[in-house]
């Protein structure tokens, strides 16, 4: 056998033919090769490969090669501009600021901008997020004389030139200023830099882009690698599950939480062959291939990963019920290591450990890749092989594959040989037969939990297994263990929110349109207010039960980070005991909602609520109406007072980003006292940046409001649920201190409408006041309001009934229109902003809604009453959210990119003054009041 200095030398000096065949060899595996020939040498002539998993670390790990990864992940670090977040690691509220950057599609001119580019474009869900193109201030030829002669040395170098041991790593590849970033390189520095929670978040979105998800986060800096549980946690798919007999229905579950069978695609050595382009149309029905794995021949595909090597991603294919598109017929996960298994044998070991098969190209079996799959004989997961005939030593490859026959417990159909000549089609099916009969078969089927388990055992680090977070699991999972039954744990442990908290709204409602009348009788009046304070004084006798004690201490944590985190575990171990796992086939709420045409009970729900952290936060809401009310009445010592403090947590979650009720789904009124207690508690916190600008989104559920809203700002309102939370939601967005003085405003306020305008009928009496009345309230609070449609083009009665009401008052904020396209049809119109035919005749539902408001001998067109200001006509039309067919469809990029403009166009008018005056909270508290 050859000397291993003289393979290691040609390797360098770029001489080996190695180098030619195989292009997957990344120019970083051959820096490499000189720091480990010494000690691959010494295991291919020893009798065992020398790994040990007790400590989750290996041999290699303790010689000069971490060295040199921790120079480059520090160089990458830096190059990037995230060196000053390994610290202070970069928060989600960090990324979510709006600043000049937000009112641009701004392409990146230096690496620096390529992690907040990156983070832009993935909050819009666009397509294009992973693409690290940089537009360079300076042309190719305009390159300094210096660096052009320092090519021209590295190009034109002597080979039969000595050269230095400490001069190898002067040949470095490192990506320099004006060197694109290889996307897998920038996405692991990005995670490394990013806290738990934005960590979360940029896997939930790309998850909505049917990107591949990042499982283990390699990092060779500080000798681990992190298993990401925690930031897997928050992604939840819906699929269509058909048991072997009776009926199928739609299941909707966490991806964390979900067992399914599992396989692995690993490169071995040197492969001619992509293993994600391979994954990618496994993936892909039909003939429409979505690359959900970056490939090597995508835009950059080809550029050296620097630091990603080790990264396993995983990605999933759910069934969608339809014949034509079903690849599976149940969710099967997929594993994609980046790197080859030698360099990277931990994570092998895991993958083998929770695989239901391993799938391995390579292009030859040495006597090193022998050793190591030999070491797997105790292994009981099954092992394929996808070769090249023309690549490698042919006679070497089989012998040692006959070798590995026995030992691995396989056939010769578990080897197959795939040529760039092959037809990919026919090489596809044959490799989803072979994950078909696995599946169908008694097989390994392991949850990312159970990954995570396996994963622990080996000594990988879990990001879950921090302290605030189990703390925070721990009190959750006492709150949750006690609800068996929600109606009954609504009567039991909520009790404000029941009888007397349903009637106290109802009497205050009363009372309140008692005040427009034009000769209230006093009596009536003075009983209205008794019967008030009997039901508050009833509420105040009450004291929060064990559950909602346990929740006020989670969000009263002097830990942040434990706050934080036992918001989320409360968010989905509620989601998973508050409502159904499995339903019926879907239909929006366009055709689901009730056939409002008579009167009926406002407090009953229009559809099932489910429980969340909202009934918790509503009945401390509760606690702190009725004391406020009693100390208002004199009846009550303000020195008595124990729920003060409430309006202070509460806010504390808001700035926290998470979306606090503004109109109780459960009675349909606004907690006036509440509510402002909030406010003044925000004026508080705020400080001198308090200047407000109200954004509201308005429309019936189903309608895709809340997604607009959650895409154009990085957003967490509730979306995807039939089930979901009837209130109007509000959450704050900060703008950048930088750019406040020119937008005018310091943050903005984005109210939700929710389930609260359900489309009632005018003749539905009672419900289709309340429903115009909530409208006109969220419509006079906002300086902007955006109206979701659907094809229809009829406005929804309670929404132009608002309209009416508001021109009265002569406060018209800035409207935009949207229509969005359910049926995965083209947009009406190419461009995404034009005018709509609202100039036509008014149809029977906005007739009548005109009528009401005594306009219906003189009713002018909602264009009228809108759109007086040519400067106002803002209508817009959106494609479908989705590319292709969910639940393997990604989000389409005309949707992202036509949310996207209208998200400019609204700063724009927000810049420009036209969404009328500002508000300061002082003055928001006073508009809630007088509406």
């Amino acid at each position: 056998m050859a000397s291993p200095g003289i393979e290691v030398e040609l390797l360098v000096k770029g001489h080996s033919d190695l180098g030619e065949v195989a292009p997957e060899i990344k120019p970083s595996e051959r820096r490499t090769a000189v720091a480990i020939a010494d000690l691959e040498w010494r295991e291919m002539e020893g009798d065992d490969c020398g790994f040990h998993y007790g400590d989750g670390t290996n041999e290699a790990q303790d010689n000069d090669f971490p060295t040199v990864e921790r120079s480059r992940l520090q160089e990458m670090l830096s190059l990037l501009g995230l060196e000053t977040y390994q610290m202070q690691k970069l928060s989600l509220q960090d990324s979510l600021q709006i600043s000049f950057d937000s009112m641009k599609n701004w392409a990146p001119q230096v690496p620096k901008d390529l992690p907040w580019h990156f983070l832009r474009k993935l909050q819009a869900l666009n397509a294009e997020a992973r693409n690290t193109t940089m537009v360079l201030d300076m042309p190719p030829d305009a390159r300094p004389a210096e660096k052009e002669n320092q090519m021209e040395e590295m190009i034109y170098w002597d080979p039969a030139e000595d050269i230095a041991a400490d001069d190898i790593y002067s040949f470095s590849e490192l990506p320099t200023p004006d060197t694109p970033v290889n996307p897998l390189d920038l996405l692991c520095a990005l995670l490394l830099s990013s806290d738990s929670f934005l960590q979360q978040e940029i896997v939930l979105k790309m998850s909505l882009c049917q990107f591949a998800l990042p499982l283990v986060l390699p990092d060779s800096e500080n000798h681990y690698h992190t298993f990401l549980l925690w930031a897997l946690r928050a992604v939840v798919r819906t699929w269509w599950s058909q048991p072997p007999r009776g009926l199928g229905s739609l299941r909707e579950d966490s991806v964390v939480l979900s067992r399914a069978p599992t396989f692995s695609f690993v490169r071995m050595d040197v492969s001619s062959n992509s293993k994600s382009q391979l994954l990618n149309a496994i993936l892909s029905p039909g003939r429409r291939q979505w690359d959900c794995f970056w490939h090597r021949d995508l835009n950059l595909g080809t550029n050296p990963r620097e630091i990603a090597d080790g990264l396993v991603e995983i990605s999933w294919f759910f069934p969608s019920g339809r014949d034509d598109l079903d690849v599976f017929p149940e969710p099967v996960a997929f594993l994609n290591l980046r790197g080859d298994i030698g360099s990277h044998w931990l994570q092998f070991k895991l993958l083998t450990e929770i695989s239901s098969a391993v799938f391995i190209l390579t292009d030859n079996i040495s006597k090193k890749e022998y050793k190591l799959l030999y070491s797997m004989k105790e292994s009981t997961t099954k092992y394929y092989f996808i070769l090249s005939p023309y690549r490698g030593k042919r006679n070497t490859n089989l012998r040692f594959l006959n070798k590995l026959i026995p030992v691995l417990k396989i056939d010769h159909s578990h080897v197959l040989v795939k040529v760039s000549s092959t037809d990919s089609e026919s090489f596809v099916r044959r490799i989803r037969g072979i994950v078909g009969s696995v599946v169908r078969s008694p097989c390994r089927r392991v949850s990312v939990e159970d990954m995570a388990h396996a994963a622990r055992k080996l000594g990988l680090r879990i990001d879950e297994d921090c302290e605030e977070c189990q703390k925070a699991k721990d009190r959750m999972e006492r709150i949750t263990r006690k609800i068996k039954d929600i109606d009954a744990y609504r009567r039991d442990e909520l009790r404000l929110q029941g009888d007397p908290g349903r009637k106290a709204a109802q009497v205050e409602r009363e009372f309140c349109q008692l005040q427009w009348a034009p000769d209230p009788p006093e009596k009536h009046r003075a009983e209205l207010r008794r019967r008030f304070l009997e039901l508050r004084m009833q509420q105040n006798g009450q004291e929060p039960t064990s559950g909602v004690q346990e929740f006020i201490a989670g969000i009263s944590s002097p830990s942040l980070g434990e706050r934080q985190y036992f918001l989320r575990w409360m968010e989905w171990g509620l989601a998973r005991v508050g409502q159904p796992r499995l339903r019926q086939p879907p239909e929006t709420l366009l055709t689901l909602r009730p056939k409002l045409s008579g009167a009926s009970d406002l407090s009953e729900p229009l559809w099932p609520e489910p429980l969340g952290v909202e009934h918790f936060l509503r009945e401390m809401g509760q606690f702190y109406e009725a004391e406020s009310c009693l100390v208002e009445a004199g009846r009550l010592p303000a020195g008595q007072r124990r729920f003060a403090h409430f309006p202070g947590l509460a806010v504390e979650l808001l700035l926290l980003g998470l979306p606090l009720e503004l109109v109780d789904g459960g009675t349909l009124s606004i907690p006036v006292r509440w509510v402002t207690g909030l406010l003044k508690e925000l004026h508080i916190r705020l400080d001198r940046r308090s200047r407000l600008v109200v954004l509201s989104a308005l429309g019936i559920p189903g309608t895709g409001k809340s997604m607009l809203l959650n895409t154009m700002f990085g957003l967490r309102f509730a979306t995807g649920r039939i089930c979901s939370p009837r209130g109007a939601f509000m959450q704050l967005i900060t703008v950048a201190e930088g750019f406040s003085q020119d937008l005018g405003c310091d943050h903005i306020l984005v109210i939700d409408s929710g389930g609260l305008i359900s489309g009632a009928l005018t003749s539905a009496g009672d419900r289709f006041e309340l429903e115009a009345s909530l409208a006109t309230l969220l419509m006079g609070l906002s300086n902007v309001t955006v109206v979701s449609l659907a094809e229809t083009r009829d406005i929804p009665p309670a929404i132009l009934h608002a309209f009416l009401r508001l021109e009265k008052t002569g406060h018209m904020p800035n409207y935009q229109f949207v229509y969005q396209n359910f049926h995965d049809m083209p947009a009406p119109s190419p461009k995404p902003r034009e005018r709509r035919q609202l100039l036509e005749p008014p149809s029977d539902l906005n007739r009548a809604a005109a009528q009401m408001e005594k306009q219906g001998g003189g009713f002018r067109t909602l264009a009228g009453l809108a759109f007086c200001d040519p400067e106002r006509q803002h209508v817009w039309h959106v494609p479908g959210l989705w590319h292709g067919a969910p639940p393997m469809a990604a989000v389409s990029l005309g949707y992202s990119e036509a949310i996207f403009e209208l998200k400019r166009c609204l700063l724009e008018n927000i810049r420009n003054g036209l969404s009328n005056q500002n508000k300061n909270i002082q003055q928001l508290i006073e508009l809630v009041r007088r509406l």
